[in-house]
């Protein structure tokens, strides 16, 4: 054979080769994680842990059925706690009115059932525009169903909500999910439907056509489709996986009220979506697991943490609008091309400013909460990491300044060679990928 043959054959197997290798990766990825579900209340036996980590799971349903509106139609609502509440609410009617006659484990069906159909109504009104304008409905139908909570207490129990018992019977091989460690696996279980669901989703055509949707409805009508129908679509089916979410809080909690309606829920949702990445399939599950691991154990510290959310979700939204998922994806092809040492100095330089303005702002806003609860703590005085400061004192306050002023300049000299590190290895990666194309 010849060279140029040889080049040839070459060019041709080798995008064949890289995407076989990165399925497989993929596979391996996704059989780890499924072990990892499987075997960790082997080893975190608690229930508290066991409790988070059901959470998460339920997080990662309502988050990924968001993100089919945002990050594959395009559609900013902020109102999607609508179809995770009423979802909770039809589940617990069904749960209180069959008394077993359902099996526990296709209840969460009922939830997602009750929310399509909202859906096919609500979606109706709200597809029939895009952009700025479905946003705006989204938030008006919102704060709607969550107003009709107090004006229909019948179906919603009122302030104190609708209360259920997911325990029927003596239930399959004394499987009757009344302890928490069953209720785990059944939410595993159908998170991993849900994700296996909705992944297959964006390689139908209707996925595909709703990622045209997003990127240009002009071309879409052009060539013979409507982006209001596909729109519509898509919002039926996020509410039915939202629905899902919802009937899975409702038989963990056996509890459902008005909060499950509220603008904060509808808030968190976005905050997973965005912070983990809209850009790709994985980043509302990164969202879902990092969010609901730091409300439950940041809000278990300080009250402050409505604040540092604030504050995480504006970092990432000015520097990382990818999301972690955008920052894992750049990173692991700096991996594969074995890179990754070059980057290693500029971020440990990078390590202590960045420790030294987060500890300041830290001590700030926890000073801060002090100062103003004195009069009910009876003292100023606080211990962040066995640091003793006072928001009383004036050096606290001064310690604390200075420590983001020395975090501040000491990170613009180090972000210079961070910059520096990743310009000389997107070069490399530039040069890698002209000589062994496409």
């Amino acid at each position: 054979m010849s060279a140029p043959s040889r080049m040839a054959g070459r060019t041709l197997l080798g995008p064949i080769v890289r995407g076989v290798s990165q399925a497989w990766a993929g596979w391996v990825a996704w059989a780890a994680v499924i072990v990892v579900v499987v075997a960790a209340p082997l080893f975190i036996n608690k229930s508290f842990f066991l409790s988070l980590l059901c959470r998460i799971g339920l997080m990662t349903i309502f988050a990924l059925s968001y993100n089919m509106l945002l990050g594959q139609t395009g559609l900013l609502s902020f109102g999607h706690a609508v179809y995770y509440g009423l979802g909770a609410f039809a589940t617990m009617h069904v749960l209180n009115a069959v008394h077993g006659g359902i099996p526990i484990t296709l209840l969460p069906l009922a939830g997602g059932a009750g929310a399509l159909l909202f859906g096919v109504v609500f979606g109706y009104v709200t597809t029939r525009k895009a952009g700025t304008t479905f946003a705006m409905i989204s938030l008006g139908l919102g704060e709607m169903v969550a107003s009709s909570s107090l004006m229909f207490p019948h179906f919603f129990g009122g302030e104190g909500g609708i209360s259920g018992n997911r325990v029927t019977g003596k239930g399959w091989f004394g499987i009757n999910f009344g302890t928490q460690l069953q209720m785990y696996y059944l939410i595993a279980a159908w998170t991993a439907v849900c994700i296996a669901a909705t992944w297959s989703l964006t390689q139908t055509p209707l996925g595909r056509m709703a990622n045209a949707v997003r990127d240009n409805p002009e071309r879409v009508e052009f060539v013979g489709y409507s982006p209001q129908w596909i729109r519509y679509l898509m919002v039926v089916l996020s509410g039915f996986f939202a629905g899902i979410a919802g009937g899975l809080t409702a038989l963990q909690y056996e509890i459902v009220t008005a909060e499950v309606l509220s603008d904060y829920t509808s808030g968190i949702v976005i905050l997973m979506a965005f912070v983990g990445g809209v850009g790709s399939f994985s980043g509302p599950i990164i969202g879902a697991v990092l969010i609901t691991i730091l409300q439950v154990a940041v809000a278990s510290v300080t009250p402050a943490w409505p604040f540092y959310f604030g504050l995480f979700f504006l970092i990432m939204v000015l520097y990382a609008p990818g999301g972690i998922a955008s920052i894992v994806a750049e990173h692991r092809a700096v991996w594969r091309a074995h890179l990754l040492s070059r980057l290693l100095p500029s971020y440990l330089l990078a390590a202590l400013p960045v420790t030294l303005l987060v500890a300041g702002i830290i001590a700030m806003v926890e000073m801060a909460y002090a100062t103003v609860n004195a009069v009910e703590r009876g003292t100023a005085e606080l211990h962040i990491l066995g640091v003793p400061l006072d928001g009383a004192a004036a050096l606290s306050w001064v310690e604390a300044a200075a420590s983001i002023a020395a975090g501040l300049f000491l990170l613009s000299l180090a972000g210079k060679k961070v910059s520096q590190g990743w310009q000389d290895v997107s070069a490399v990666l530039r040069a890698v990928a002209v000589e062994t194309g496409p």
